[in-house]
């Protein structure tokens, strides 16, 4: 059976690693074409939905805020003032660093353990278990996919692979 951490940790490095490298080709294709590549910092698929700024930083969240709560420590904060896609790297990046200063003993055994997440507006209170199944896997899954599409759409060359991201 799989552990807490093998569930949460190295599956938002994976997918964060391929993010980062979405990223990277996005902008190395707006580099060489001369685009303005705050076009696709700032595009989003449907007026009402997130930027793929939002979606990067909602991603980068939700890996950070759920690791540190079930680590029981205090996640880093990221302001949210991305303007480039080295910036948005950048953001990735250091998400990927901090999440690998996690070590394993300090996630696993969490399953039962009482989590609150802080909104503005509201508190909800979890298992560890059913943060990372009902809320931050699917919500982090959500934005990198959010993010991957947008990318795709504006023509960068993406395939599956870059999305599943390196091991």
């Amino acid at each position: 059976m799989a552990t807490m951490y093998e569930i949460s940790v190295p599956v938002y490095i994976r997918r964060l690693n391929g993010l980062a490298a979405c990223l990277k080709k996005a902008k190395a294709l707006y580099d060489e074409k001369k685009y303005d590549e705050g076009t696709l910092v700032n595009y989003r698929l449907y007026p009402d939905m997130f930027t793929l700024a939002r979606q990067v930083q909602q991603a980068t969240d939700h890996a950070r805020n759920s690791t540190g709560l079930l680590a029981g420590v205090d996640a880093p904060k990221v302001e949210n003032t991305e303007k480039s896609l080295a910036d948005l790297v950048a953001r990735v990046e250091g998400t990927i660093a901090w999440l690998k200063t996690v070590k394993p003993e300090q996630v696993n055994g969490t399953e039962a353990k009482e989590v609150t997440v802080k909104m503005p507006d509201r508190e909800l209170k979890f298992t560890g278990m059913d943060l990372l199944q009902h809320r931050s896997l699917p919500n982090f899954y959500f934005h990198v996919t959010t993010a991957y599409d947008i990318m795709r759409h504006n023509g960068v060359d993406l395939g599956k692979r870059d999305f599943m991201g390196a091991a």
